[in-house]
């Protein structure tokens, strides 16, 4: 699998690869209850998240949150979210659709802002991680922005043409991490946004991950 300029997938893994919506939903309804917040729906939570997660607590609260209320949110969404991604798998059609963009002689990556020394063994465990140039999760702390761990992942790869690049992502910080690296996105809405508000973005939207690597395909032809 090789980086001479051909077609490269960045994927995003929470959300993406990995269908832990559920988990998400239930690890920010345990957050809110320590703040005495209402839980909130599937549908609600597509149609206010965004990042960075402050700014989506600011949002359900109608305030900023104060740090303190932030780091008790942000340790119990953890703890619950760690606890139920065990019961959490791969997206269906994930593992053809890596293993055929490989043996196609394709690259890819996974970039995540999930955290890398929980991310690594998570994706060896569904034994994915051979399809993949690189595995990168975030490092430090939670609640940052997508664009500038791009600008590093595209670098550490080494020879991949970010104009041949396409992100497919569930989340609008993932088309903002491609525009700032000149790469193209896809974004999936089995994940963390409605689909109207994935539209509003203006790059494709699709929902399966077979349509994302047939669009992938298409863009960077």
């Amino acid at each position: 699998m090789g980086t001479d300029g051909s077609a490269h997938i960045v994927w995003d893994w929470n959300g993406t690869l990995f269908h832990d919506v559920d988990a998400i939903i239930g690890a920010t309804n345990a957050a809110f209850a320590e703040l005495g917040m209402e839980p909130i729906t599937l549908e609600r939570y597509r149609a206010l998240y965004c990042v960075p997660v402050p700014k989506f607590y600011e949002r359900l609260l109608g305030r900023v949150p104060t740090n303190a209320e932030w780091l008790v949110m942000d340790e119990t969404f953890h703890r619950y979210y760690d606890q139920h991604r065990l019961g959490c798998g791969l997206t269906q059609g994930a593992a053809e659709l890596l293993a055929g963009w490989r043996s196609a002689g394709r690259s890819q990556s996974l970039l995540s802002m999930y955290g890398h020394d929980d991310l690594v063994p998570l994706v060896r465990g569904f034994g994915i991680e051979a399809h993949f140039l690189r595995v990168e999760g975030r490092m430090g702390p939670s609640g940052g922005s997508k664009a500038e761990h791009m600008v590093r992942h595209i670098r550490e790869l080494g020879g991949v043409d970010p104009t041949r690049t396409v992100v497919i992502g569930d989340a609008a910080d993932d088309a903002v991490a491609a525009r700032h690296v000149g790469a193209r996105a896809v974004l999936y809405t089995g994940g963390s946004h409605s689909r109207a508000s994935l539209e509003e973005v203006g790059v494709p939207v699709v929902d399966s991950l077979e349509e994302a690597v047939e669009e992938a395909e298409r863009l960077a032809g």
